[in-house]
């Protein structure tokens, strides 16, 4: 069975714990590309990575985008974000589902 992880900041990843999702509070860049590597090996299918520390770890980020699995989706924040997070929250919804949904 494949399982979902988010990485970030504490505060803004702990409220994930309450959904059933296993949480990851790292932000150091090269714990979180190691961590992603760990978790891309172990049935993760879907990695929920915090905008702030998305952006310190791209080039980690880049070597799955042609991979069916892990999905890694950027999320917003609780601080620090450019809106990039938001973004691909979007296109992802709306490649999912067919439309929008999460539009104002």
């Amino acid at each position: 069975m494949y399982k979902v992880a988010v990485i970030g900041d504490s505060a803004s990843v702990s409220g994930f714990a309450s959904l059933g999702l296993s949480i990851f509070c790292e932000t150091e860049p090269s714990r979180v590309s190691g961590l992603i590597r760990q978790l891309a090996e172990n049935d993760f299918a879907v990695i929920y990575v915090t905008e702030p520390v998305a952006y310190t770890v791209s080039d980690t980020i880049d070597k799955y985008k042609k991979s069916q699995t892990p999905s890694i989706v950027l999320i917003p924040a609780i601080r620090g974000n450019t809106g990039e997070g938001m973004r691909k929250l979007h296109e992802t919804v709306e490649k999912a589902v067919g439309t929008d949904i999460l539009k104002n």
